[in-house]
């Protein structure tokens, strides 16, 4: 690299008129851009050749993009700073200059280095982080971006806003991610019938649908809980539908509580709901319950 910058200043040197010293390392600072700028585009080029994933290509070009933007810095403060020759001067005086007049910028790049190597996310992934969640669909230096859900739009489905919240954050909020070891979630949908109801049959359907259209209990989803329960203290004593009863100002409410993949909540709930009105539409003995008010009048009084 030191050789190639000699290259690029004796050739600016030898063009006439251009004496200054800063006017050289200005030119020399946007013939270096430029350069790279160039081999960044030519690189991104064979990889949209020669990669047909969406998210191969997506790592790759973020790793060239780092690799590009450290080269870029090292070189441009190499220019400037001829007297600072070794990588742990420059790096220093970088550092220092973002702790002194940076500090949310400093707090960021922290923020991305405990990202990269504890990985508690990935592109990809949901999450939820303070009061935004969504899923994580890009990652830079300073800012990672969620495709949001919920908020305005129930059962967790997209907004279809995008959130661009800071690497630093990720120090002060709490974090939640619904794919990181187990990738099921508890789901749970309440059904209130009324007092007169026949609570026990209707416990009885819920219970069937709940096994019908539930996530049934799979190889595949117990291979997961035992990989999970290596790294995390995750057990589950019992993974199939079931429901619950209790009481409520207005009726009695079953709880069916359910295991169902992140993204697919809302699509069981749908399942599950039109299931629920087709049986209980069956069974005359058996109603929904809705908040009401009875009055009474005294006709002696």
């Amino acid at each position: 690299m030191t050789n190639f910058l000699q290259f690029i200043k004796s050739t600016i040197q030898d063009i006439p008129y251009i004496n200054s010293q800063f006017m050289i390392k200005l030119i020399e600072s946007i013939i270096l851009l430029i350069l790279f700028w160039l081999i960044k585009i030519l690189i991104f080029k064979i990889i949209n050749k020669n990669i047909t994933e969406v998210k191969t290509q997506y790592h790759w070009r973020k790793l060239i993009n780092s690799v590009v933007l450290i080269l870029v810095i090292i070189l441009v403060f190499r220019i400037w700073f001829t007297g600072a020759q070794s990588l742990v001067t420059y790096l220093g005086l970088l550092s220092a200059g973002i702790a002194i007049a940076l500090k949310d910028v400093f707090t960021n790049l922290a923020g991305w280095l405990y990202i990269i190597s504890r990985r508690p996310f990935n592109v990809g992934d949901r999450v939820q982080l303070g009061d935004y969640a969504g899923d994580v669909i890009d990652q830079s230096f300073f800012e990672f971006t969620l495709l949001e859900i919920g908020n305005w739009v129930h059962a967790d489905q997209s907004t279809g806003r995008l959130i661009h919240i800071p690497n630093g954050k990720i120090f002060s909020q709490d974090l939640a991610n619904y794919d990181k070891g187990f990738k099921y979630l508890w789901n749970e949908i309440e059904v209130v019938v009324t007092f007169e109801s026949d609570w026990q049959k209707a416990k009885k359907i819920l219970l069937d649908i709940a096994n019908n259209k539930g996530e049934n209990i799979s190889k595949r989803m117990e291979n997961q809980i035992k990989k999970a329960a290596k790294k995390y203290m995750i057990y589950y004593k019992k993974l199939t539908p079931i429901v619950y009863t209790s009481v409520v100002g207005h009726g009695i409410k079953l709880t069916i509580r359910h295991l169902c993949e992140t993204r697919k909540r809302r699509n069981y709930d749908e399942a599950i709901w039109e299931d629920i009105l087709l049986e209980f539409a069956k069974n005359k003995n058996i109603e929904l319950a809705y908040p009401t008010t009875r009055f009474y009048q005294n006709k002696d009084s």
